[in-house]
């Protein structure tokens, strides 16, 4: 049998991967989606990210990053020739974002495996979090052979240098056999600010505050993931923009709230 190779888009899959899968698992503990991506190559999009993340994320160090992150990505140099590489991502920006990434990180380092998406059967804001072990297992089993890495790869390039027009074109033209990604690229384009618009994952967060009369985080998150799961966005990204919009937005005090 084929060594088996599971890139997974963070640590809360592998902790519930099931132990009937065999296989090497990496774990792409990425967040591509949230800050500056541009840079001339990988050692400037590292050392950019660290920068990033230690400053943007509490708790997390530049040398985390380089430990935990970069470390763990460098796995995918040691992939055999002689195996199967398997991506386990979802839908949603954050993931898709990440996914071409990956992608792309294989194809530069000569990785011609064949290399194979699983994506969960039914896609919500729980993605493979809503999964059990059988679950896992038969959307393991109903894994799909991508044929078209070049065109997928290229997505990370074009999210990258933040060529909108032509992350469009590559989605449609990939519609038919990938339609899932569109709808990702679409949402990216409407997060991006205009003079007219604060970006939608902003000004859906407006709205779910002024609609539940709240500043309450817990109550404002758990309805932005019901009505924005395409973004995939975890706790930390949502709570700076739900921050920066309680300060200035003014709401009835909770005890009038109730009345």
């Amino acid at each position: 049998m084929r060594k088996q190779y599971h890139l997974l888009n963070g640590d809360a899959l592998k902790e519930q991967f099931p132990e009937s899968i065999e296989g090497e698992i990496i774990v792409a503990r990425l967040c591509l989606v949230d800050g500056d991506v541009q840079a001339e190559g990988f050692s400037d999009l590292f050392q950019k990210r660290a920068k990033f993340i230690s400053q943007q994320y509490e708790g997390f160090s530049e040398e985390d990053y380089y430990e935990n992150t970069i470390g763990e990505l460098q796995k995918t140099y040691a992939i055999e020739k002689e195996a199967d590489i398997n991506l386990w991502f979802e839908d949603d920006l954050f993931c898709q974002v990440n996914f071409w990434f990956i992608l792309y990180l294989l194809q530069y380092s000569d990785k011609n495996n064949p290399t194979y998406l699983i994506r969960p059967k039914n896609h919500n804001q729980y993605g493979f979090g809503g999964l059990n072990a059988s679950e896992l297992e038969a959307a393991y089993a109903n894994k799909v052979l991508l044929t078209e890495i070049d065109p997928l790869a290229s997505l990370w390039k074009l999210y990258q240098k933040g060529d909108l027009e032509n992350l469009l074109d590559t989605a449609t033209t990939l519609q038919e056999s990938h339609p899932y990604i569109l709808a990702a690229v679409k949402a990216h384009k409407e997060r991006i600010p205009t003079p007219e618009n604060p970006g939608r994952p902003t000004q859906s967060l407006l709205q779910i505050m002024k609609e539940l009369n709240t500043k309450d985080f817990g109550a404002v998150f758990k309805e932005f993931n019901k009505r924005e799961s395409i973004y995939g966005f975890g706790d930390l990204q949502v709570k700076r923009l739900f921050d920066e919009l309680a300060e200035g937005l003014d709401l009835l005090p909770k005890s009038e709230d109730r009345a």
